[in-house]
C-alpha cells in the first residue's frame, strides 16, 4: 500500500532515495497502528482495574474469577459478530468498549447469588450440597433476571440513536453502536447462563455472609444519611433538582465540535500561488519552502506534491502544492518545542518571509476529511451564492475580512475567481466594416492561426487522419507575428481583392481572466474557508454567523455554512428528534418492569441526575461537547437507569414481604448498596485509562470517558440518596390521597 501511494506523489526535491520516500509515505499507516495500540492499551488497563474492583468488593475469589471470565468470552463473541457483520476493529468501533459496562449484568447476578448462598448456609448451619447450591443460584438469577433483562433492553435502546445517523456521522458512529450492542448482548447471554451455572458448580466452599471491609465502612456512613433522606426527603429532592438545573446552565458554557481533533502527528502545508504560475515556477517556489522547513530541528522529513496527482479524485492546478512535514519523535524535539502547536507556530514563522504563497496548515487525513464533507479543505466554509462573479468576489473578500477578526480564525482565504492569464483578441468591427470584412471572416482567420485549419486527409490503410495546418508554438505566442498574418479581402465578383495585416482589424493583448467558476445547485458559488484553532468549532461558527449576519449583501446573494460544522448540525438535529422517542420507549419499559407510572418516573429521574455529572466533568476538564461526548451521555443513561431499576426492584420486594413503606425503602436501599456501588465503580474505573490516556487516538476517547466517569459519580450519589427520598415523598403523597378519600364528607 505504501508503494502504491508513493507512486501517486511527486518528490519534487528529487533528493530522497525511493526507499526513504516510500517510507515517508508509509508513515501515514503508522497512525492506524498507533491508534489501535492506544485502544488495546486502554482496554487491557481497564480490564485489569475492573478485575481488581471485583476481587476487592465481592469478597470471594472464585466468584470474582467467574465474573472476570465474562470479559474474554464476551470479546470473542463480539469479535465473531463483528466479523459476520463486516465491522472492522478500529478506533471508533473498539474505542467505546468498557468492560465495566460489559460485566454489570454479571455483577448483579453474582452479588445476589453470593448473598443468597451465604444466607442459606447460615440457615442450614452447614455447607450446601450441589443441588442446594443450584437451587439457590437459580432462584437468585430468577430474582434478578427481570431488572437485568429490562436494564439491558434499556441500554440497548439508548444506543439506537447512533444507528439513525446518516452521512458522515452515520459512517463514523454506526460501527461503534454495532460493536457495543454486540458486546452487551453477548455479556447478557453469559450473565443469565454461564455465570449462574459456574457459581453453582465452582462456589462450593463456605460463603461468608460478612461483607468486605470497604462495603461495611461505606454502609456505616451511608445508613444515617439514608435515614435522613427518608425522614426528610424534600431537601434531598430539592438538592438533586438544583444540581440538574445547574448542569443545564453549565451546558451553555460548553463549546461544540463534531469530533475531537485526532493528532495525526504529521502535518500538511498546502500552498497556493497566483493562477498564472507555471509548474516550473511553482516547483522553484516549493523548493524554497522545503528548504526553509527542513531547517527546523524538530522536523525529520519534508516532501511535496505539485499540481494534479494521477488520481482523478484529487484535482489540483499547477499553482498548488501539498507539503508533507514529518516531525521527529517528541523525545528528540528541542527544549523550546513542547507541543504540536509550537511546531505549527514555527512553521508559520518560516513561511512568512516566503512571499507569493497563500498557506493552509492542516493534517493529511483531516484535510481529506474536510474536503469530502464540503468540497473544501478547511474546517469551516462560508459558501456565497449569486450571479455576478465580480460582485461575489468583492463580497467574499469582505466576509474573509470579518472572519479574520474573530478569535480562533486561522488560514482565512477567499476563493480566487480571477487572475488566470488570458490571451484576449478583440475585433475592431468598424475597421473590418471599412474593408468589407465580416466579424466571422476575421474570427476564422484568428481561429486558423491559433487553432489550425484542416488542409487534407492522410490515409493509412482503412484509417484516415486529418492534416491540420497552424502556426508553430513560438509564433503563436508572438503578438507581432500574429498581427502580420494576412486577411484576405473579398472582391465584388467573389474573388480576392488583396489582403491586409490582421492587426488592422484586431487587437491582441494578455489580460487577467477568470480562474474558475464554481457552481452548486445551479448557482454560482464563491467559497470563503477558515481553519479553527484554539477554540471550539460550534462557538466559532455561532460568533461568525452573527458577525456575517450583520453584513448587507446585495440582492440575489446569500450564504450557507459548510465543513465539519454540517456534520455536527446534522447529528445534533437527529439526536434532538430520536433521543426523546428513545426516552419514551425507556419509560415504557420501566413501566412494564415496575408496574406503575410513579415507580417508573422515579427510576427515570436517575437520567437527568447522571447527565448533570457528565456536564460538570466536561466543564472542569475544558472539553467541548461533541458527538463522542454524546455517546458517553447515552451510555451513562443506560447505567443510571439500570442501577435505579435494581434498587427500586429491591424496595418493591420488601414491600411485598410486608415491610412498612419507610422500612421497605431503607431495607431495599441498604440491600442494593453493594451492587449499585460495584456497577458504578467497574463502569467508571473501566473508563479511567481512556480518560487519562495521551497516546494517538486518545483525543476521541477522552470526552466519552470523562462523561461516564463524572456522570456515574453524581448518578451513584443521587441514586443512593435522592431516589429513596423521591420514593418516600411519593409514598407519603399516595398515603395522604388515600386518607383524603377515606375521610367522610362533612354535612
Amino acid at each position: 500500500m505504501a508503494t502504491r501511494v508513493a507512486d501517486k506523489l511527486v518528490d519534487i526535491n528529487k533528493s530522497l532515495p525511493p526507499d526513504v520516500f516510500a517510507e515517508a509515505v508509509y508513515n501515514r499507516s503508522k497512525l492506524v497502528n498507533a491508534t489501535i495500540a492506544t485502544v488495546e492499551k486502554n482496554l487491557i488497563e481497564g480490564a485489569l482495574l475492573v478485575i481488581v474492583i471485583l476481587f476487592l468488593l465481592l469478597g470471594n475469589i472464585r466468584a470474582a474469577l467467574i465474573t472476570a471470565a465474562v470479559i474474554p468470552i464476551t470479546m470473542l463473541m463480539t469479535a465473531s459478530g463483528m466479523n459476520a457483520l463486516g465491522v472492522s476493529g478500529n478506533l471508533m468501533s473498539l474505542g467505546a468498549l468498557d468492560f465495566g459496562l460489559i460485566v454489570d449484568g454479571a455483577v448483579i447476578i453474582v452479588e445476589n447469588a453470593l448473598r443468597r448462598l451465604a444466607e442459606r448456609q447460615e440457615h442450614e448451619g452447614r455447607l450446601l450440597t450441589l443441588d442446594e447450591r443450584m437451587s439457590e443460584t437459580i432462584d437468585a438469577a430468577k430474582e434478578m433476571v427481570r431488572p437485568t433483562v429490562f436494564g439491558q433492553l434499556i441500554i440497548f435502546l439508548v444506543f439506537v440513536p447512533l444507528l439513525t445517523f446518516q452521512g458522515v456521522e452515520g459512517k463514523t458512529f454506526a460501527p461503534m453502536a454495532t460493536t457495543l450492542m454486540l458486546a452487551l448482548a453477548s455479556a447478557f447471554v453469559l450473565s443469565i447462563t454461564f455465570v449462574p451455572a459456574m457459581i453453582a458448580i465452582v462456589v462450593s466452599g463456605k460463603v461468608s455472609e460478612t461483607e468486605v471491609k470497604p462495603i461495611r465502612w461505606f454502609k456505616e456512613k451511608y445508613a444515617p444519611l439514608l435515614d435522613k433522606a427518608v425522614a426528610r426527603p424534600v431537601p434531598f429532592v430539592a438538592a438533586g433538582a438544583g444540581i440538574f438545573f445547574a448542569a443545564v446552565l453549565a451546558f451553555g458554557l460548553l463549546g461544540e465540535e463534531f469530533m475531537p481533533q485526532l493528532d495525526e502527528k504529521d502535518i500538511t502545508v498546502t500552498n497556493f500561488r497566483v493562477p498564472s504560475a507555471s509548474i516550473d515556477q511553482s516547483t522553484q517556489m516549493q523548493l524554497q519552502i522545503e528548504n526553509a522547513l527542513k531547517t527546523l530541528p524538530e522536523v525529520e522529513l519534508v516532501f511535496s506534491k505539485n499540481g494534479n496527482a494521477d488520481l482523478g479524485t484529487d484535482p489540483m492546478p499547477p499553482n498548488s502544492s501539498d507539503t508533507y512535514v514529518i516531525p521527529k519523535p517528541e523525545s528528540e524535539w528541542p527544549a523550546e518545542v513542547t507541543s504540536k502547536e509550537d511546531i505549527l507556530r514555527r512553521i508559520e514563522e518560516r513561511m512568512k518571509p516566503l512571499i507569493g504563497n497563500r498557506t493552509e496548515i492542516q493534517q493529511p487525513i483531516q484535510m481529506r476529511f474536510n474536503e469530502l464533507i464540503a468540497g473544501v479543505r478547511a474546517d469551516v466554509a462560508v459558501k456565497l451564492y449569486g450571479d455576478d462573479l465580480e460582485a461575489m468576489s468583492e463580497q467574499a473578500r469582505r466576509i474573509a475580512g470579518v472572519l479574520r477578526g474573530i478569535p480562533g480564525a486561522g488560514d482565512v482565504s477567499a476563493e480566487q475567481t480571477d487572475g488566470a492569464p488570458t490571451f484576449d483578441v478583440k475585433i475592431d468591427r468598424q475597421a473590418a466594416a471599412r474593408y468589407g470584412l465580416s466579424v466571422e471572416e476575421v474570427a476564422n482567420t484568428v481561429s486558423a492561426a491559433l487553432g489550425g485549419r484542416e488542409a487534407g486527409l492522410l490515409f493509412e490503410g482503412d484509417r484516415r487522419f486529418a492534416v491540420v495546418v497552424r502556426l508553430p508554438d513560438a509564433q503563436r505566442d508572438d503578438v507581432e507575428t500574429l498581427g502580420s498574418i494576412p486577411v484576405m479581402l473579398p472582391a465584388a465578383d467573389g474573388q480576392v481583392a488583396g489582403s491586409i495585416p490582421l492587426r488592422e482589424v484586431a487587437r491582441f493583448s494578455y489580460t487577467q481572466g477568470l480562474n474558475q467558476i464554481s457552481r452548486e445547485n445551479g448557482k454560482r458559488m464563491v467559497v470563503v474557508q477558515v481553519n479553527v484553532r484554539g477554540r471550539d468549532l460550534g462557538g466559532f461558527v455561532e460568533e461568525a454567523q452573527k458577525a456575517i449576519g450583520q453584513m448587507q449583501l446585495p440582492s440575489g446573494m446569500y450564504t450557507e455554512w459548510g465543513g465539519t460544522f454540517e456534520s455536527l448540525q446534522s447529528a445534533r438535529l437527529r439526536l434532538m428528534l430520536v433521543v426523546p422517542i428513545c426516552f419514551l420507549a425507556i419509560y415504557a419499559l420501566l413501566y412494564m418492569a415496575l408496574g406503575g407510572f410513579i415507580p417508573a418516573a422515579i427510576v427515570f429521574s436517575a437520567v437527568p441526575m447522571a447527565l448533570a455529572g457528565g456536564v460538570f466533568a466536561l466543564l472542569l476538564r475544558g472539553i467541548p461537547f461533541s458527538i463522542t461526548a454524546a455517546v458517553g451521555f447515552i451510555a451513562l443513561s443506560g447505567v443510571a437507569v439500570l442501577n435505579g431499576l435494581v434498587m427500586m426492584s429491591a424496595i418493591g420486594k420488601h414491600r411485598e414481604d410486608g415491610a412498612s413503606e419507610d422500612d421497605a425503602i431503607i431495607g431495599g436501599a441498604m440491600e442494593r448498596v453493594r451492587p449499585v456501588l460495584m456497577t458504578a465503580l467497574v463502569a467508571s474505573l473501566g473508563f479511567v485509562p481512556m480518560a487519562l490516556a495521551t497516546g494517538t487516538g486518545a483525543e476521541v476517547q477522552r470526552p466519552l470517558a470523562t462523561v461516564v466517569i463524572g456522570g456515574l459519580i453524581t448518578s451513584t450519589a443521587l441514586t443512593l440518596l435522592v431516589l429513596p427520598a423521591i420514593t418516600a415523598l411519593a409514598a407519603r403523597w399516595r398515603s395522604s390521597r388515600k386518607k383524603a378519600r377515606s375521610q367522610p364528607l362533612e354535612p
